[in-house]
């Protein structure tokens, strides 16, 4: 059975602040509405590659998207390309780095901003390319996607945590508070979401530390959240899902064959 999929990357987000601060998604687990783990991102623990793990399976060593700064399309299988080659609708409201891995790069802001293109991965996209785009915004962008094509796969991932992180680093209000404000703005959207059947998955890229960055093996910038909503989930809590497996599992959510990508069948209710 095939499930319609929002998967949410909240950048730069660090599972101690996220296991602390987000009180609207904590209050979903504490109603058994939702599942927290807690992941170990791939190295390195920077953007552009674990955007590629996220959306392919495959880590960074692997992939050859080793840094921020490797701009070309991705050689690997995303989630978008299966989903498009199984007659799925795909969408994503994105830093204009995921429209570069999927669809065309160069991004050219002209033409990829607003993206309508069913011969393209990712079919319906709205791309933003400043860190301070609003993450209230950003979340506008999904939720008009979601309405007007109401796709089978809406990726949806903000950069505001992120930006806090970079500008005043891991131990600062500002960071905290962003977090807070992104968790304010979840619930604004995630109950009509979750009524509606969605399955939904909340994680991040990767973390931040004190030096206002992230690349390493620091626990503040490696260990990164991840929260699961949806019947389809098994909600068994004692399981350790790995970051690069999160693209088989939305694969096998959405029922489409998925080339041998690592999942986690157990975060499942039954292997789809």
């Amino acid at each position: 059975m095939s499930r319609s999929v929002i998967y949410i990357i909240l950048d730069g987000l660090s599972d101690w602040v996220a296991r602390q601060d987000m009180g609207y998604l904590l209050a979903l687990t504490e109603a058994n509405l939702a599942s927290y783990y807690s992941l170990e991102c791939e190295l390195p623990a920077i953007s552009r590659p674990l955007y590629e793990c996220l959306l392919t399976g495959v880590p960074p060593v692997a992939s050859g998207i080793v840094n921020n700064g490797v701009t070309r399309l991705s050689h690997q299988t995303s989630i978008f390309h299966l989903a498009r080659e199984h007659g799925l609708t795909t969408a994503a409201a994105a830093y204009h780095w995921v429209s570069e891995l999927y669809n065309r790069s160069p991004y050219d802001a002209n033409r990829d901003r607003f993206t309508f293109d069913e011969s393209l991965p990712i079919q319906n996209g709205i791309f933003y390319h400043q860190d301070d785009y609003p993450d209230s915004h950003l979340f506008l962008d999904a939720e008009y996607l979601r309405n007007r094509f109401q796709p089978d796969l809406l990726l949806i991932h903000p950069m505001n945590i992120d930006d806090a992180g970079h500008k005043y680093s891991f131990d600062s209000k500002e960071y905290r508070n962003q977090a807070r404000m992104t968790d304010r703005i979840l619930s604004d959207w995630l109950p009509a979401w979750i009524q509606a059947g969605y399955q939904i998955i909340v994680t991040a890229d990767h973390g931040m530390n004190n030096d206002f960055s992230h690349c390493g093996i620091r626990q503040e910038e490696r260990q990164v959240p991840l929260f699961v909503i949806g019947d389809a989930f098994s909600h068994n809590r004692d399981i350790q899902p790995l970051q690069r497996q999160l693209c088989g599992v939305v694969a096998d959510l959405l029922n489409i064959a998925h080339h041998n990508k690592p999942n986690h069948p157990a975060l499942l209710k039954e292997s789809r």
